[in-house]
Parts: structure tokens; sequence; C-alpha cells
């Protein structure tokens, strides 16, 4: 008895130390995190002046609503232009990207056919291949094609992402069973119909959970379309910021619309997480499972 209880406060302490590890990584980590999200909402509620001075973290002398007002009246309203192109490119690329990869996936789940294996070991190889590798042989065929420097030049490459075709396959493999399927198949339904009216609506978590991986990686998207594209008009809004930032240097009053341009950036990328969290927790969940 008195060996247990000596034992006791010992046996305890390694578990109160590794909990206090975890918890003081988990706040560096939440800190990491959260010190530059902070830093841009102040930087970017201050005027030029306050943007370089010493006092950029006080809570006071605020100018929001002009800087606002500032960023889409800057170059004639140029930021309002980026804005809906990238909304564009991310949103309609997303979801046309995430209906090809799951459509793909489930292909190479559900069907028998000739080398299917190999050319799913090409699949899972493009996905180790960095997109920067990809943009001069991008450019070279648009160019041969005629679309340098227009709308599709930047739009077609992101509808075929590798990783979402791994990601579609999975999916498949945890959501759609063959029962069903074979079910469907005696009622009379076809392979389109079966695809579309039965296991398509098994895989709308993986359909949200490969749109919210592509919307962020085509938002965030800046090097194939600073190769592609040379007119303003049709640069998505982190090549736009980029090209201010790089005026900024000898013109100072682009700093304060580029700072208030990266914040309202990543707005879209919040909303749609918030809103699509609950498919996109359930998705990855059912897939590591699998």
């Amino acid at each position: 008895m008195s060996d247990a209880t000596a034992a006791g406060p010992t046996a305890a302490r390694p578990g109160l130390l590794g909990r206090a590890v975890v918890r003081l990584v988990v706040g560096v980590s939440v800190l990491y995190t959260l010190l530059p999200v902070l830093w841009l909402v102040l930087a970017a509620s201050k005027d030029r002046d306050a943007l370089f001075g010493s006092d950029l973290l006080a809570l006071r002398d605020f100018s929001f609503v002009q800087n606002v007002r500032d960023l889409f009246a800057m170059d004639g309203g140029l930021y309002g232009r980026w804005y809906v192109n990238s909304l564009v490119y991310a949103v309609l690329g997303a979801a046309l990207g995430a209906l090809i990869s799951v459509a793909c996936g489930y292909a190479f789940d559900k069907y028998r056919f000739r080398h299917k294996e190999k050319l799913f070991g090409l699949v899972l190889a493009a996905v180790m291949v960095p997109q920067t590798v990809l943009a001069l042989p991008l450019y070279l065929m648009a160019s041969e094609t005629g679309v340098v420097n227009t709308f599709w030049a930047v739009f077609v490459p992101v509808l075929f992402n590798p990783f979402g075709v791994y990601l579609g396959r999975i999916f498949s493999q945890g959501y759609v069973p063959g029962e069903v399927l074979e079910a469907a198949r005696m009622d009379g339904a076809g392979e389109l119909a079966t695809y579309f009216r039965v296991a398509l609506r098994m895989l709308a978590p993986g359909v949200v959970t490969v749109f919210l991986f592509q919307l962020t990686a085509i938002w965030n998207n800046f090097f194939l379309p600073m190769v592609m594209l040379s007119e303003q008009d049709l640069y998505p809004v982190s090549l736009g910021l980029y090209a201010w930032n790089s005026a900024a240097t000898t013109s100072p009053e682009y700093y304060p619309v580029v700072i208030m341009g990266s914040l309202l950036a990543v707005v879209p990328l919040i909303v749609a997480f918030l809103l699509l969290q609950r498919f996109w927790r359930s998705g990855l969940t059912a897939g590591s499972v699998k």
C-alpha cells in the first residue's frame, strides 16, 4: 500500500509534464498562426504614416473605411476586376475540377480496363511534380493554340488535378458500395445514370473536400497567371497585388492598398471553409477510415 502511494505522485508527474509540453506547443503554434493575421488586420486599418510608424499595433487612429475606398478607387477600380477574375478562376475552376477529379477517381475504382494500375501510378507520380515545372510546357502549348493572354490560358490547366483524382478514388472506395451500383444496373439504369443519380450523391462529401483543396490552390495560384497573362484586366488578385507591391517601391501610396487588398483576399477562403466545414470533416474522416 505504501509502495503504491509513493509511486502515485511519481507516475503522475510524467503525465502532467507531457500535457504541459503539449499545451506549450499548441500555444506557440496558435501564436505563430494568429500574430501575422493580427498584424495584417491592424496594418490594413492604418493610414500610410501610421503604417511606417512605431505605433502600428496601437488600437487607435483607424482608417479602415478610407483604406477600402482607396483600394477600390486605385487605378480606376482595378482591384474589383481582379477580385471578380479570381472568383471566376477559383470558384468555377474548383467546381468543375472537383467534378472531373471525382469522376476520374470513380472510374479508377469501379471499372476494369487495361493498365489501370499503371495509369493510376502515373497519376500518383504527377502529384509529385511541382506546378512551377509545368508552367513552361503549359505556356508553349497555350502559345501553339493561340490562347496566351486569355482567360482560357489560366482556367483550363486548373481543371485537372492529380491529387483530386487520388482523393476521388479513395472516396469512391469508402462511400460507394458495389452492391448499390449493381442494384441500379439491375433496375435498368445505364452507366451515366448510375453515376449521376446514385454514385455522385454518395460522393458529395468527397466532391466538397476536393473543391476546397482546389479552391485554395487556384485562389493562391501565382506563377501560372504570371507566365500566361500580360494584360492587367485578366490578372487574379494574387498577381495584381504583386504588381502593386512592385510599384510601391517608387510609389509608396500603393502600400496601404496592397495590405488592405491582402486582407480582403483571404475572405473568400475563410467563408468557403466555414460554410463547407461539416462536409470537409466528414469527407476526410471517411477517406482515412477506408
